[in-house]
């Protein structure tokens, strides 16, 4: 079987130099490293988050007989390299950050140490995996810190850019710390909270609003949740008042209501005012619709009176900074360290860690240095795999959760904000500075 996400689901230029490598016979120990050249624009941290897809990944890389059989086929590749790519698994290591890690430019977030064909051939889709999630995750926490103490909820499945994307979205941003998502698979693969509505459509279905807000009702007693701005969002208000009254008798009791257009501050003020005279201050006030970051701090700066958020299209896709300045580099082989030169992708050589310090409860800044160097400040990149297998189970999702909310709350406040702050403190050490100075001497005296 060829596989939408197996051996093949690759760049043809990871193919074509390992053919060149196998004739070559160079297939010795190389590190790679994934890391963000720049933060996007407005951006002040990044958040990392698909490692345990990463993992999944390498734990699971080969080719099936149907790929090989494609490969010896399509004419660009020779008998001897189909051969041993039979026989190719990873065996190599990787050391990484946590996720929910906060992370800055030229930080490496994963270090990859493999023979040279395996480590090559995994960069297509280690790139793809990072980038994404941590891409949607740092936006998610920016919503977050945007709409504090308020539920948010990934809306965004049917707006994704494909379904792993959706799913894969879901899941990067309640490790950000949404409360849930709608996409239901998400549920099911990872425990996150599930949370959904009805659509305006389940509305029109029915010859009156009271109809269908009833039969959902009576449908879903222990998730009441009516959507009221298909007609009328105050005269639907109204509508959900004296039905909550005769639901109220039968002991079900309407949860939220949900409002998906128009001024939504304005909506809330006046449902909220037609909820609590008609006795349900309880019935909570939700809101959706073309959400991001900078609308949550509207609403909620302007006091509106809205307990939940579902937030779709431009988060899953983050709408404003759709990609991460992102590289998966060579930086070592066969025990040399490696540096690209090239005009505004310079690399830094070597293996590297990263240390951070803190100064009370606060992170006060991190240097960048070569892994063998010996730091103040906690090192951030750890083991994770060993001979091509994890050596210890990653932390559940929910522990991720957990660390990314504790990384934010430990942010300097002004990175805290959505507002460009002074760039986080990122040093490069001394040993880094002079391997890089010796590199460069090599390439001088080497270059043809």
């Amino acid at each position: 079987m060829i596989r939408r996400d197996g051996a093949l689901l690759t760049d043809l230029y990871q193919l074509t130099m390992l053919q060149a490598y196998h004739d070559r016979g160079m297939n010795g120990e190389a590190v790679f490293e994934f890391f963000v050249r720049a933060l996007p624009a407005g951006r002040n941290f990044l958040l990392a988050a698909g490692l345990e897809q990463v993992v999944e990944y390498l734990e699971a890389l080969a080719f099936t007989p149907e790929e090989l059989e494609w490969l010896a086929g399509c004419g660009r590749f020779g008998r001897g390299f189909v051969e041993a790519a039979a026989g190719l698994r990873f065996t190599g290591e990787v050391d990484a950050m946590p996720e929910g890690t906060v992370f800055f430019a030229d930080e490496p977030i994963l270090r990859v140490r493999a023979p040279l064909m395996e480590a090559q051939l995994a960069e297509t889709r280690i790139i793809n995996l990072l980038q994404y999630q941590s891409l949607i995750a740092s936006k998610a926490a920016r919503c977050v810190l945007a709409a504090p103490g308020r539920l948010l909820v990934d809306f965004g499945l049917r707006r994704a850019h494909g379904a792993e994307a959706g799913l894969l979205a879901a899941r990067a941003s309640y490790l950000a710390g949404f409360g849930g998502t709608s996409a239901v698979a998400a549920g099911a693969l990872w425990g996150i909270p599930l949370y959904g509505t009805m659509a305006h459509s389940f509305v029109q279905a029915h010859e009156t609003e009271t109809a269908a807000f009833e039969d959902f009702a009576r449908s879903q007693p222990r998730n009441c949740v009516l959507l009221i701005d298909t007609y009328d969002t105050e005269a639907a208000a109204a509508r959900v008042v004296a039905l909550a009254r005769r639901l109220r008798e039968d002991g079900i009791a309407v949860a939220a209501v949900r409002i998906d257009s128009g001024d939504l501050a304005a909506h809330a003020r006046k449902v909220r005012a037609i909820l609590d005279a008609g006795g349900f201050p309880g019935i909570r006030v939700f809101a959706s619709g073309n959400l991001d970051e900078y609308r949550l701090r509207e609403l909620v700066a302007a006091g509106a009176p809205i307990e939940g958020f579902g937030v779709g299209t431009r988060m899953n896709t983050s709408a404003d900074h759709p990609y991460l300045d992102c590289a998966y580099k060579l930086q070592e082989y066969r025990g040399q360290p490696r540096r690209k030169r090239s005009e505004g992708k310079a690399t830094w050589p070597g293996a590297k860690q990263v240390y951070r310090a803190v100064e009370g409860a606060g992170f006060a800044g991190d240097v960048l240095a070569c892994a063998g160097e010996v730091r103040e400040g906690e090192p951030l990149l750890a083991p994770v795999m060993r001979a091509g297998r994890r050596i210890s189970p990653l932390p559940m999702l929910e522990q991720a959760r957990e660390r990314a909310a504790d990384q934010l709350a430990r942010l300097p406040e002004a990175l805290r904000l959505l507002d460009p702050a002074l760039p986080y403190p990122v040093r490069v050490s001394e040993g880094l500075h002079a391997l890089a100075a010796h590199v460069d001497e090599r390439i001088a005296r080497t270059r043809d």
